[in-house]
């Protein structure tokens, strides 16, 4: 269902992170960890990007950001194209995300959400599959939307 993640946090997401870094490490899920590492200030934009990066040329299937909210992260990454960043606070979202948007980045919230409750909706993100069909050519609409933004810009 999935390939090797790319990780990412700032340092209000750092802990988080860690966190989840420790359950792929048990259920032997391959990743690669963007920063940051430790609790000292750094720019959650610049994490973001890294990891929007790695998913949009395809080095890595999805992604995981961390910062307080989730917000910043899912609006920075969501700034590339072929990134589809979702901020996860239920099983729900996690679930619909996946089925009906083809997300491919979950950001949580350090400041909003237990790790093991994190754990879950990560499960959940991982394991549910896109549902395609009339979804896919909504997903498309949405990467023509930010070649026009990038166009007239």
């Amino acid at each position: 269902m999935y390939g090797a993640l790319a990780l990412g946090a700032d340092h209000a997401g750092y802990p988080l992170k860690e966190a989840l870094k420790q359950y792929l490490d048990k259920h032997e899920i391959p990743y690669y960890d963007f920063g940051c590492n430790s609790l000292d200030s750094v720019d959650y934009p610049d994490l973001a990007a890294d990891v929007a990066r790695a998913v949009r040329k395809g080095e890595y299937t999805q992604g995981i950001l961390c910062c307080g909210s989730g917000v910043g992260m899912a609006i920075a990454a969501n700034r590339f194209q072929d990134v589809r960043a979702v901020v996860c606070h239920d099983p729900f979202i996690a679930s619909m995300s996946r089925r009906h948007n083809n997300a491919n980045v979950i950001c949580f919230g350090a400041r909003v959400i237990a790790p093991e409750y994190a754990e879950e909706l990560l499960s959940i993100f991982l394991n549910t599959p896109f549902d395609g069909g009339r979804h896919q050519s909504r997903v498309d609409k949405m990467d023509h939307l930010l070649e026009e933004k990038q166009v007239q810009c």
